[in-house]
């Protein structure tokens, strides 16, 4: 078992985000010894990491069972859910016991939504095996599944017991997935840790390599950007007169959930986001509140990894029709998160149409 790091994420119900290579062992102990059942939720796709999940739990005692759900975004529905409390009442689960989230994000959202809603909250530990998992889904206590109408639009907060990222699982993704995190790690770089830019601009190659100290350290500082956002403004409602809390986290969502739903889930949320925080910086700079410099360095950074900032997809009266019924909407004001200048947050709140339609206009390819 490799060294790990620990980041503690202080909010109302303080845990550890855990982080190393080969830490499996350390589950059980993140589960809790007052637990006696567990119910393992895991995609299709990774029915093997699932069992070596269930016999570390079952080697100390646990009364484990394992609820396989469809892969991805397949996952999130009112449906699945439904499904996952049923065997979870067959399986006898009690307040006193626990979920394990074994997957992405998607997995992760839809574990911590059912371990919210079963029993009104029992306990879970999530397991990510995707990067965008570790540095985003897992951490935070935000949980949710979708509708026709949108993504996450059904959810509670429910902050998981212990993250369990071990880095191991980053070896069997396909480089697509890989570069489709580095996504959310960069967001953490834009809005609160330029040192994250660096590195990438660096050593952009290596931070797509799982094996490399330069990914491990950008994953470790992203993590700690959300724990430190997270722990002070948990449940999103910093008042705007002050710093911006959570919300900042949803910097490239408001535009890159609306291309998920348009192109029917088939785009990589991360790179979503991608074209999402593109667009928000050339938003930004057309409003006057961003300079051309930082603008631009979001295209550089992202394309260094290898990730889209440009779209020709839906077109904007679709994708504007979308953002209308984002979860982070007041009323008909289209509200995004932007930058006043390099890790300096804020929110441009019902911008011009004119200008939104110019800004999408740059992600032309």
């Amino acid at each position: 078992m490799g060294e790990a790091t620990r980041i503690r994420v202080q909010s109302q119900a303080p845990y550890d985000v855990v982080i190393g290579a080969d830490l499996l062992e350390q589950l059980p102990a993140l589960v809790g010894d007052e637990v006696h059942r567990v119910a393992v939720i895991h995609p299709q796709a990774l029915v093997a990491t699932a069992l070596a999940v269930r016999e570390s739990l079952a080697a100390v005692g646990y009364d484990t069972h394992l609820v396989e759900v469809p892969n991805a975004e397949d996952a999130k529905t009112a449906e699945v859910a439904a499904v996952c409390w049923k065997l979870l009442g067959q399986a006898g689960l009690t307040r006193s016991d626990a979920v394990v989230g074994v997957g992405g994000g998607a997995t992760t959202d839809l574990a911590g939504f059912v371990a919210a809603t079963f029993l009104r909250g029992i306990r879970v530990v999530h397991v990510p095996t995707t990067l965008l998992g570790m540095v985003d889904a897992a951490v935070g206590g935000k949980t949710g599944i979708n509708t026709e109408e949108g993504k996450n639009l059904v959810g509670a907060f429910h902050e998981p017991a212990a993250v369990l990222c071990d880095l191991v699982h980053l070896a069997t993704l396909g480089r697509d997935d890989l570069v489709s995190g580095l996504a959310e790690v960069v967001k953490c770089g834009f809005i609160a840790d330029p040192r994250i830019l660096e590195l990438v601009e660096e050593g952009p190659n290596e931070c797509a390599d799982p094996t490399s100290a330069r990914c491990r350290e950008v994953i470790e500082r992203a993590v700690q950007v959300k724990a430190d956002v997270v722990g002070l403004d948990l449940y999103e409602a910093t008042t705007r007169s002050g710093p911006l809390g959570r919300e900042a986290l949803n910097y490239g969502h408001t535009l890159g959930h609306a291309i998920e739903r348009a192109e029917g889930y088939s785009w990589r949320h991360g790179d979503a986001v991608a074209v999402g925080m593109t667009y928000a910086a050339e938003l930004a700079r057309l409003a006057g509140r961003l300079d051309e410099t930082t603008a631009g360095r979001h295209r550089t950074v992202l394309q260094a990894v290898g990730l889209p900032t440009s779209y020709a997809g839906a077109g904007w009266p679709t994708l504007h029709a979308a953002m209308k019924v984002d979860k982070k909407a007041r009323g008909d004001m289209l509200r995004f998160v932007v930058l006043d200048g390099l890790a300096q947050p804020s929110i441009l709140a019902a911008p011009d149409p004119d200008l939104m339609t110019a800004a999408f206009a740059t992600l032309a390819p």
